[in-house]
């Protein structure tokens, strides 16, 4: 048993946005609940965030929208070990955003307090994600989009000039997307959630992996979480 959590991004997610009809059509799917859509706050959104993943039944998978994105990385960073996997839509830019919300860029008093940048992960994510971005997003560059992607050891999939990849850019019944999640998810179910050094191997594999670390061997069949994902795809 599995839960998907749908994480919507600023003013949420209307009935004909594609978040909408996937969690319709994916088994174990619901939105997360607790949260002021139109108020973008960090720390309340992360921590509701957390909420529900600590009762969420099995391991977790988030799809995260926008600055929903944002949220589910600063959440998932206090949860790693619950956290199967992270289909990350259209992240906003943190620069565009401190603690309180949307930054104010006509008020140098409000610019004075910091990005949210600086809470997000910069190093690789402790679970697989996959970033989808858009060539021609209003929120968020497309190469500092790839930036982030690598930071987090993340597969990026740009689907070309699809706008914020919302329900105005014609993204509402997105069956390209339900795909792409399906195809994620269906590479990495089988494997652990949490750091790897949280399941030790057994003998045989072990020896496996210290001998690919000199240089020697292949890594352990399973260890590898990239192992069963053919590569980028382009939708």
């Amino acid at each position: 048993m599995s839960t998907t959590l749908i994480i919507p991004g600023r003013n949420g997610s209307g009935p004909g946005h594609w978040q909408t009809w996937l969690e319709s059509r994916v088994a174990g799917a619901r939105r997360v609940t607790g949260i002021d859509w139109d108020q973008p706050a960090i720390q309340a959104w992360s921590g509701a965030l957390v909420h529900q993943i600590d009762r969420a039944a099995g391991e977790v998978w988030l799809v995260a929208h926008s600055f929903g994105c944002l949220a589910a990385l600063l959440a998932s960073a206090r949860r790693p070990t619950r956290i199967a996997g992270a289909m990350l839509v259209a992240p906003a830019d943190p620069e565009l955003f401190n603690e309180s919300g949307l930054r104010d860029w006509s008020d140098p008093d409000a610019l004075r307090d910091p990005a949210i940048t600086r809470l997000l992960p910069h190093g690789p994510l402790p679970y697989p994600a996959l970033l989808v971005l858009s060539g021609n997003d209003p929120w968020l560059r497309l190469t500092t989009g790839l930036t982030w992607a690598s930071r987090w050891g993340a597969r990026a999939v740009h689907i070309g000039t699809s706008g914020h990849i919302n329900e105005a850019s014609g993204h509402g019944p997105w069956p390209e997307g339900l795909a792409l999640f399906e195809r994620f998810r269906d590479a990495h179910q089988d494997l652990p959630t949490g750091a790897l050094d949280a399941h030790p191997l057994p003998d045989e594999a072990r020896r496996r992996e210290n001998r690919s670390a000199a240089g020697l061997g292949q890594t352990a069949p399973g260890h590898d979480r990239d192992a069963a994902w053919p590569g980028p795809v382009h939708a």
